[in-house]
């Protein structure tokens, strides 16, 4: 039947959007074909329900974009064909660094990647999700919150829409590949609790600004209950004295970082003198002193398998379980 397009006045996008997300839609999907002529201005204009301007301004953009071409007398046609992703994480970090690497180089050379960040700005993220809409094949969001979707993120057309790292999607049609954050760094403190019992203390600092899932700390202090360690949460590590034969288990990295100041300035060596564990492993964290131990979600996986999602489009709802790396620290 060849492409086809009709304006729907019920869905909450503009004239020019719903022709733009028709038309990538259709390309990737192979209903346009590389080289295939487009309808004209006329056709798309008298068929699809919109006005010659409406139709005009949505080519232009598309050549913009390099999707389609002109050629004078003859009309416009599909470029190439290549697909866009959008990759909206929430800021920047060495593991974040990580899943875009395995990402991006597990894509063929036809798909093209914008990374953006959101920095868990609730304004920030509608604005970006909004501007999105109809410009990309496929879409992979880290959400701002563990417990729920932003309700902007409904917009995206589920089939392409992958959530990582956090959110708990309602129902089975949003694809996810998520942390587990509570019973899976628990189980990661019981393969060391023999160490951790050499220590007097065992502290969680857990800064109010941190977008851990807060559920942990509740799993944090029941798994100390259990095993008769004694614990405390902290929430600002700068205003307290690092006490050697103390353990901490860190989420922040500059909280991880005033740790390793704090005993370099005291002396205090980590393993011996005091127990350090970090969430999220990076090539550095293998290197300071003698290694910090880490509990962390293998990102490089993570960053594959939302790849293989893009490419296959097969839907995916994938919670991976976080490793214990032990190393001198602990």
């Amino acid at each position: 039947m060849g492409f086809q397009f009709k304006y729907d006045e019920g869905v909450p996008q503009t004239k020019i959007q719903q022709l733009l997300h028709a038309i990538t839609e259709a390309i990737s999907n192979g209903v346009l074909k590389e080289g295939e002529l487009m309808p004209s201005v006329n056709q798309l204009s008298k068929s699809g329900g919109v006005s010659r301007d409406t139709v005009f301004k949505a080519y232009s953009i598309l050549k913009q974009r390099s999707i389609i071409s002109s050629t004078p007398t003859k009309g416009y046609f599909v470029n190439s064909v290549s697909f866009r992703v959008m990759m909206l994480l929430d800021d920047f970090s060495a593991f974040k660094e990580q899943l875009y690497t395995s990402f991006r180089s597990n894509l063929p050379d036809n798909y093209a990647v914008d990374l953006l960040f959101h920095h868990y700005n609730p304004d920030v993220f509608d604005q970006l999700v909004q501007n999105s809409l109809g410009r990309y094949s496929m879409y992979v969001v880290m959400n701002i919150k563990h417990s729920r979707l932003e309700k902007v993120v409904r917009k995206i057309d589920p089939n392409k829409l992958l959530i990582l790292d956090m959110g708990t999607p309602d129902g089975d049609d949003i694809s996810y590949i998520t942390q587990d954050f509570q019973a899976g760094p628990i189980a990661c403190l019981k393969q060391v609790v023999d160490r951790l019992q050499s220590y007097r203390q065992f502290n969680l600092v857990f800064p109010a600004s941190t977008p851990h899932p807060v559920e942990f700390v509740k799993a944090f202090d029941a798994f100390c209950k259990e095993h008769k360690l004694k614990h405390q949460l902290i929430d600002d590590l700068s205003k307290r004295t690092v006490q050697p034969g103390q353990a901490y288990l860190t989420i922040k990295e500059e909280d991880l970082v005033y740790l390793l100041k704090s005993c370099k300035a005291q002396g205090v060596k980590t393993g011996s003198d005091l127990g350090l564990i970090a969430y999220n492993d990076t090539p550095l964290k293998e290197l300071v002193g003698a290694g910090i131990t880490v509990i962390s979600a293998d990102f490089a996986e993570m960053g594959a398998k939302a790849a293989r999602f893009v490419v296959s489009k097969e839907k995916i709802f994938e919670v991976l379980a976080p490793k214990l790396i032990l190393r001198g620290s602990l």
